[in-house]
């Protein structure tokens, strides 16, 4: 079991929560820019002539998969556990 005095000396390199979520709000900014633009960028390279079932499901699935790294961003920015 841990003593206190180590639980304060792990408490004191931990981020502050402001600025968690502020580099956290940052990231997924970013994050939505990028795959914005490789996503549209990759559809009109390939999707040029697909019908537009193709199309459809494309941006259906590239509309959806950007949750998947913002949602680590997001616990990130939640912090750890308490307990």
């Amino acid at each position: 079991m841990p003593s206190r005095q180590s639980e304060h000396q792990f408490e004191r390199y931990l981020m502050p929560v402001r600025l968690r979520k502020f580099i956290g709000t940052i990231l997924i900014v970013v994050l939505v820019l990028a795959y914005a633009l490789l996503a549209n960028t990759i559809a009109v390279a390939t999707l040029g002539d697909a019908p537009w079932w193709g199309q459809l499901l494309y941006f259906f699935l590239t509309g959806l998969l950007w949750v998947l790294p913002a949602m680590v961003i997001i616990k990130w920015m939640a912090g750890p556990k308490q307990q």
